[in-house]
């Protein structure tokens, strides 16, 4: 056995993908698995985007990213509210995040995510904020 770093190789995705849903189908558990990315736009150009995946019963945030000149103009919060809105009522139980203290833990405490835990480090701005939001 070789162990060696692979990049764009389709066969990852595909072992991963059939493996994921084969354990999930093996343990008795809906795999409910999708991938998401929701972008704002202007002009055709790309201003804000959120990706992720969905899978069992949560949704899980893993990059929001808004360009530097549309910052605190109310679209990371559409963009939030749009993955709140695509998994309603979908049988995913909640959504998860995580964030960097440089980033923007308290962007979430706005919009109604809960605090669950802080992964605490000597520089305050790479302490990690984990979130959490029941989905109605």
């Amino acid at each position: 056995m070789e162990i060696k770093r692979i990049t764009d190789d389709e066969r990852s995705g595909e072992f991963i993908n059939t493996e994921f849903s084969d354990y999930a189908t093996d343990c008795g558990v809906a795999l409910n698995f999708e991938e998401f990315c929701f972008a704002a736009e202007e002009d055709g150009a790309i201003v804000g985007i959120i990706t992720g995946r969905a899978y069992y019963n949560e949704v899980h945030i893993g990059d929001l990213i808004v360009g530097k000149n549309y910052r605190r103009s109310g679209i990371g919060q559409k963009l939030v509210a749009a993955v709140e809105d695509a998994y309603k009522g979908k049988g995913y139980e909640k959504i998860a995040l995580t964030t960097f203290g440089f980033q923007a833990p308290e962007f979430y405490k706005k919009l109604g995510y809960e605090l669950e835990f802080v992964r605490k480090d000597a520089d305050p701005k790479l302490c990690k904020y984990f979130y959490l939001k029941r989905l109605q």
